[in-house]
């Protein structure tokens, strides 16, 4: 973990966790690249993988989801809460479960992602603005917030509207109103306070149009 980091990652502690493209570059430009993000988180929640990512790719679609499964809970670092993939940033809601399993699951990722990235354009250098940031979910109302404020991005963005966003790929949002099944994500964390899908769309979207103007919610921006 870097020195100049103000937040200590505890076990059972939820973390809002974000960075950007450097100078704000985009990071995802093609349908295969989200693709590619969401396959290696879900790769990478989990600790002492006995095969590396390059011999998980070359798996079939159903051999990759018996391989994770077979890794059972014992072996996740962290729970992914949720998340959303923009065209230059990303956010994730994250609950650690072992120690540092926050920082090696974004090593692991941003890592991985930056190598394929750069082989794929032909670039070199940092792809993302530094270290990742985070801040600590300090209760169930901001736990909640938070997972809206997540999913509303790319409304906030002016991508799609908000009639529209069931219908965004690259988030947990579909997840949670089970429009397909998420394994990856944890949606009882925050599904918990809901009593049906419907209920947790109604929560999202009634924010949509106040964030979308203010465009944050205080001090979970991205700087």
């Amino acid at each position: 973990m870097p020195s100049n980091r103000k937040i200590v990652f505890a076990n059972g502690e939820y973390y809002h966790v974000f960075n950007r493209g450097v100078e704000k570059r985009p990071i995802f430009m093609t349908k295969y690249e989200y693709f590619r993000a969401i396959d290696a988180i879900s790769f990478y929640r989990y600790g002492g993988i006995p095969i590396r990512y390059s011999k998980y790719l070359n798996l079939n679609k159903d051999d990759k989801a018996d391989f994770l499964s077979n890794l059972g809970q014992s072996q996740l670092q962290i729970d992914i809460i949720a998340y959303c993939f923009m065209n230059n940033h990303f956010h994730f809601l994250l609950k650690q479960l072992k120690d540092n399993g926050i920082v090696k699951f974004m090593a692991k990722f941003t890592n991985s992602y930056t190598k394929y990235f750069n082989t794929k354009y032909e670039r070199v250098g940092p792809l993302f603005q530094g270290v990742f940031k985070a801040v600590h979910v300090e209760d169930d109302e901001q736990l909640l917030h938070l997972s809206r404020y997540i999913h509303l991005n790319p409304v906030t963005s002016y991508i799609i509207k908000s009639e529209d966003l069931s219908s965004y790929k690259w988030s947990s949002y579909q997840g949670y109103l089970k429009i397909v099944e998420n394994k990856m994500v944890n949606i009882s964390e925050v599904g918990s306070f809901f009593k049906k899908p419907m209920d947790y769309e109604k929560f999202v979207l009634d924010q949509a149009d106040y964030q979308k103007q203010t465009k944050f919610i205080e001090h979970l921006l991205i700087d």
